[in-house]
């Protein structure tokens, strides 16, 4: 796998309270869940190849968890 990249995200203190309740709501981190809402967004507006091989966080195509292993 590729290494990640950090960067900076400055945000509204409201929209981070919300991003805390809904990774909290989905066991996920804050930095997960928008990971995986990003990339959710850019497969529904065709700028993000699918991978032949499934998802890289293990999910399918819709977000939801594979149901492998």
């Amino acid at each position: 796998m590729a290494a990640r990249k950090p960067f900076l995200l400055r945000t509204d203190p409201e929209v981070l309270a919300a991003l805390n309740r809904w990774a909290a709501d989905e066991l996920r981190s804050v930095n997960g869940q928008i990971d995986h809402i990003l990339r959710r967004a850019l497969q529904q507006a065709g700028r993000f190849p699918a991978r032949a091989s499934g998802q890289a966080d293990g999910s399918d195509e819709h977000g939801a968890p594979s149901k492998q292993g």
